[in-house]
């Protein structure tokens, strides 16, 4: 490490509140300000994404894919929602980085070699909890119009739909960081993996639960989707935990 990278190590690390707090405003404009020029992209690119987003409720309609526009306005508020969601997607691995970035000068330097591999992989683990719920989301799309019954002639106006796969989407998303804050908590000396261990029946009756309260489709498939996962990132968490505090 540089003497240069050391001085404003040191610097940041006797802070006072006052500079903690300029420090935190400019780390969130930086993410702002990224989730605004991403979101200027996926405004752009609306078609595109639009299409990616509909092909789960277009694999359920026979007779052509169509959402159903009630108001003169909902296009343009769904361009506007696509736009902030594509924003915050894209800007995730920098507004990842600007919060390790934030609390790196308060962390013990024993602590600070896990931090990159952490916001990796908080990105990784967010991205593919994404991933799965919008996969799990057209199964969750025909359960929901099974359940009505075939006399219900399913067409969805488009911000009902794009409200609930990217609900779905982010419900995932921010379950899937499970493992890493479990990870955590073991580095932290919070809890311990033997404790971890000993309380697995306990963990996945809770896991169950949770899975079933997180799922806004509400349906089977998508819960033993959140479910099965969160039951191997416990034990995953567990043996990682073990391995990093040999």
């Amino acid at each position: 490490m540089s003497p240069t990278t050391k001085s404003s190590l040191r610097a940041a690390a006797g802070m006072s509140i006052g500079e903690h707090l300029r420090e935190a405003r400019r780390r969130t404009l930086i993410s702002f300000g990224a989730v605004f020029i991403l979101g200027i992209f996926a405004f752009v690119d609306y078609p595109q994404i639009l299409r990616f987003l509909a092909e789960p409720y277009c694999q359920t309609q026979h007779h052509g894919c169509h959402f159903l526009v009630l108001e003169p306005l909902m296009g343009l508020s769904l361009r506007i929602k696509i736009a902030l969601f594509g924003g915050i997607l894209l800007a995730s691995p920098i507004v990842f980085f600007q919060i390790w970035r934030f609390i790196t000068p308060g962390l013990k330097a024993k602590e600070k070699k896990y931090a990159i591999p952490f916001v990796a992989a908080s990105i990784v683990f967010f991205l593919g909890g994404a991933g799965m719920g919008f996969f799990s989301f057209g199964h969750a799309l025909k359960f929901l119009q099974a359940i009505g019954g075939p006399e219900l002639q399913n067409q969805y106006t488009p911000n009902a739909y794009l409200s609930l796969i990217i609900l779905m989407m982010t419900a995932f998303g921010i379950t899937f960081e499970f493992p890493v804050i479990l990870v955590s908590l073991e580095l932290a000396g919070v809890v311990t993996s033997k404790q971890l261990l000993h309380a697995w029946r306990y963990a996945l009756i809770a896991i169950s639960v949770a899975a079933a309260v997180f799922t806004p489709s509400g349906d089977p498939f998508s819960m033993f989707a959140l479910m099965i996962p969160l039951i191997i990132f416990y034990f995953g968490a567990i043996g990682v935990g073990k391995l990093l505090h040999k």
